[in-house]
């Protein structure tokens, strides 16, 4: 759609520490030491290790060990929950948490604690040195990157019975830049693994989208409770850009969205609930990332692995989306508010994100016929994304836009049927508005995936003329689209022209399917047939 500028254009707890209830019957407390209510947070914290240290047996509370405060709730009627981690002779106690529930006037009502009751161990000197955990916990974790092993003394009694442990913690980065890691538990005494698992949190959310019905989005736990629709497998974060102007945008702008449930959106278009838009744009964003992954081994736009900041609700009624080197970002309006909804369908997604897939390679230039290419570039693969998720709410086709610009904003058979875009190739196709000079390259994919002439496809119906009266017999998109990504890729530079691009997809064909191949003279008449020779 519209370019930003001309290089660039428009998705534990340890499972052991189960709380066990302890219910205390006629607690007596020393007469004169609860006499008034406790007086907020600091006076609830203060009672509640009273209450514990009273209470040793109840808790497994003795000599040694020590309460780390970790939240408070206060209710309404007064009374208050006070949690605490705690530690023996120093160490963290892992499964040694414990909540002191308490009335209005202070008094121990009940409490809560983990698997471990009394945390102590008969030495806290440890038989393992710590470099040895510190190596096993690194080769028990060969997907972290730029790897540093940091081993905990811990005890470990999260199934109840206490022992000394080393707590490893592998931290680095993943596959996609993302923060990843890996926490390793061994027997400091005997050297036997214990548990492991992984540092980072990944969950699989429900979204109901505009577009493609009902979706598995990948997100991730906050930290504070519920989920971000950050994607760890991929490294891309969705924000709400809160209708800010595109020409504002950054990397930082926008708010991440969350949810407590991990059910995002409602399915409707022109949605109230904002995380609906959000929905197309977090799954679309990662069909486009699984599409050059899968089909070219691509990892990522820049072919870094990185993942890019998605931001949706930008600007006001504004029909349009656009990917942005400058931020490594995409951004998608909200359509105009009557029928163009939100602009985060499919190809639109894979459209404007493959401009950033052209720009880190041939870097075509957002002028003239090389402009044109540029587009039908990101036309291209944004059709193949559809393609390739073969979505059936969204079935593929080739309509450019048919969701969120109905009945569609461009179209491959025959490009001109908007009015304004090319079907073939003149002297005079690089003067054109580049929305309009790429019909040349749509046509010419059309031609040599599907043919020329009249068929029926996923129930639409397509008649592509040729501009010489040829007749031209395509070999399926698949085979095209990897011509044409070897294409860019290898043989295209930033002032690639119609006939360059002609030169370079034989090239291409060549290379992948021989010179004498049905591939090779698909690509030759298809060029022929939109007069590129």
């Amino acid at each position: 759609m519209s370019p930003t500028s001309p290089s660039a254009s428009r998705r534990a707890r340890i499972a052991g520490a189960t709380a066990v209830i302890a219910a205390l019957v006629a607690v007596t407390v020393p007469a004169g030491t609860a006499s008034a209510a406790p007086a907020g947070r600091d006076a609830a914290v203060a009672q509640a290790r009273a209450n514990v240290a009273r209470n040793g047996g109840v808790f497994g509370f003795a000599d040694g060990q020590d309460l780390v405060l970790k939240d408070v709730v206060l209710d309404a009627d007064g009374s208050s929950h006070v949690r605490f981690d705690r530690t023996y002779q120093g160490l963290p106690v892992v499964g040694g948490d414990l909540v002191v529930h308490q009335d209005a006037r202070g008094r121990l009502k009940d409490s809560t604690r983990a698997a471990a009751h009394d945390p102590a161990v008969a030495s806290t000197s440890p038989a393992v040195a710590p470099q040895t955990t510190a190596g096993k916990a690194i080769a028990s974790a060969p997907g972290v990157h730029d790897a540093v092993s940091t081993p905990e003394l811990v005890v470990w009694a999260a199934d109840g019975t206490p022992r000394l442990a080393w707590r490893t913690t592998v931290a680095g980065t993943g596959e996609h830049g993302q923060p990843a890691g890996r926490v390793v538990v061994t027997d400091a005494t005997t050297g036997e693994e214990i548990e492991a698992y992984d540092k980072e949190h990944q969950a699989s959310g429900t979204g109901h989208s505009e577009y493609t019905g009902d979706v598995t989005v990948d997100t991730t736990p906050a930290a504070g409770g519920g989920y971000t629709l950050t994607d760890p497998v991929r490294g891309h974060v969705t924000k709400d850009a809160g209708n800010a102007s595109a020409d504002t945008i950054t990397a930082a702008s926008g708010t991440p969205f969350t949810s407590s449930t991990n059910v995002w959106g409602d399915g409707r278009k022109f949605s109230s609930d904002r995380s609906t838009a959000a929905v197309d744009a977090h799954a679309n964003t990662a069909w486009t990332y699984d599409y050059f992954k899968k089909t070219f081994g691509r990892n990522g736009i820049k072919n870094d692995g990185k993942g890019a900041t998605v931001l949706v609700h930008v600007g006001t009624d504004w029909d349009n989306a656009q990917w942005s080197d400058d931020c490594f970002c995409m951004m998608t309006g909200d359509g105009n508010g009557s029928t163009d909804p939100e602009q985060v369908d499919l190809d639109t997604m894979g459209h404007e994100m493959t401009h950033g897939v052209t720009s880190a390679t041939a870097d075509l230039r957002y002028s003239g016929e090389s402009g044109g290419l540029n587009e039908s570039t990101s036309d291209i693969f944004g059709t193949m994304v559809e393609w390739f998720a073969n979505n059936k709410t969204d079935t593929p086709d080739y309509l450019f836009s048919d969701q969120s610009t109905p009945p569609w904003l461009r179209r491959f058979d025959k490009p001109s049927l908007d009015g304004k875009s090319a079907d073939c190739w003149s002297a005079t196709v690089g003067k054109l508005n580049v929305h309009y000079s790429s019909g040349v390259g749509n046509h010419w994919f059309y031609l040599a995936s599907e043919g020329s002439g009249s068929k029926t496809i996923n129930g639409v119906t397509y008649n592509s003329p040729t501009c010489n009266g040829s007749k031209v017999t395509g070999v399926g998109n698949q085979k095209i689209a990897r011509i044409w990504y070897r294409a860019l890729t290898v043989y295209m530079t930033s002032t690639t022209n119609y006939k360059g691009a002609r030169t370079a997809s034989l090239n291409a064909a060549s290379d992948l399917y021989g010179l004498n191949s049905a591939e090779y003279k698909a690509v030759a008449a298809a060029w022929s047939a939109v007069k590129v020779n």
